[in-house]
């Protein structure tokens, strides 16, 4: 096991960058926020590179609280999976959640939405948490904390304020469960981290 989780060593220079942003110009910052963005314009430019530099760069210093979980889950999922299946299933669930959310709107006549700042950790660490549920005993505690992170991912979706980062969490989170089932039939055992740690 890696001395430093790799998890909190992201979540550090995520958070770092943030602060190095808030002391260069307004408009300095603006355009390194636009230029990392997986808004419709960059993509349909084909600025694919906007795919992984967006998951780096957040428009301000994420709170604590986020900070926080986001380095609890990114690193427990290390400990549970490796490095690299984490690294895999956060820019499977970044990338690809993106590109769902792209492909709702690229024809969309809107510019605000079209030039949106769209950047942020939030896809792909919806993706690890999802993929995590395979790490509970199975039987109904899986299938509860299934059900319940979808309907809480799925709750902003309903509102009559929703953007469409709302849909991106839904899809980033249904993306990891999916990743989740398919460990599930792959294993056809019971993964122990999770109830070992309990006992």
């Amino acid at each position: 096991m890696n001395p430093l989780p790799l998890g909190a060593v992201y979540a550090g220079a995520v958070q770092l960058g943030a602060y190095a942003l808030e002391r260069i110009g307004a408009p300095e910052r603006e355009h390194v926020l636009r230029t990392c963005s997986t808004n419709v314009d960059n993509l349909a430019a084909g600025r694919w590179e906007t795919l992984v530099s967006s998951a780096f760069v957040v428009e301000e210093p994420m709170p604590l609280p986020y900070a926080l979980l986001l380095v609890a889950v990114l690193g427990y999922a290390e400990y549970a999976y490796g490095a690299w299946w984490t690294a895999a299933v956060f820019l499977f669930g970044h990338t690809t959640a993106t590109l769902l959310v792209y492909g709702a709107l690229r024809r969309t006549p809107d510019p605000g939405v079209r030039r949106a700042l769209d950047v942020g950790t939030s896809y792909g660490f919806n993706a690890v948490l999802g993929a995590l549920t395979s790490a509970l005993p199975r039987g109904p505690v899986r299938t509860a904390a299934r059900i319940g992170l979808l309907a809480l991912a799925a709750a902003p979706v309903l509102r009559r304020d929703r953007t469409f980062t709302d849909a991106g969490h839904l899809a980033a989170l249904g993306l990891g469960i999916g990743v989740s089932l398919a460990a599930d039939f792959r294993s056809g055992a019971n993964h122990q981290k999770i109830a070992q740690i309990a006992i």
